[in-house]
């Protein structure tokens, strides 16, 4: 399925369904354990880990996160990200190109 990326923020999302993901995870029991003894909610940990991944790799934005974690603001977003030190999210290259735009503007 190739559709276009109209009215999606990030163009690599544009080939996946408009629908939910159901994802199965095979863990070994005693992992299982372990990771739920650590997060009493494993699938929330497990979903809150993607997403944070997800915008470190930089295939999702913070209003996605928010999406796929159903925040209801974009400050919540952007909490939840620095409280897993993915935020800010700014990478060498939007660095520079902010620069850019603020020497343009100041007539440099």
């Amino acid at each position: 399925m190739n559709r276009p990326s109209a009215g999606f923020a990030n163009p690599t999302l544009a080939n996946y369904p408009p629908f939910p993901m159901t994802l199965t995870l095979h863990l070994p029991d005693h992992a299982a354990r372990l990771l739920q003894e650590a997060w009493d909610d494993l699938p929330r940990a497990t979903l809150e880990s993607l997403a944070v991944e997800g915008y470190r790799s930089g295939r999702l934005s913070c209003a996605q996160v928010g999406e796929v974690l159903g925040h209801a603001s974009r400050f919540e977003s952007e909490d939840f990200l620095a409280r897993h030190g993915a935020w800010p999210g700014t990478t060498p290259g939007e660095l520079e190109s902010d620069l850019a735009t603020l020497d343009r503007l100041r007539g440099r």
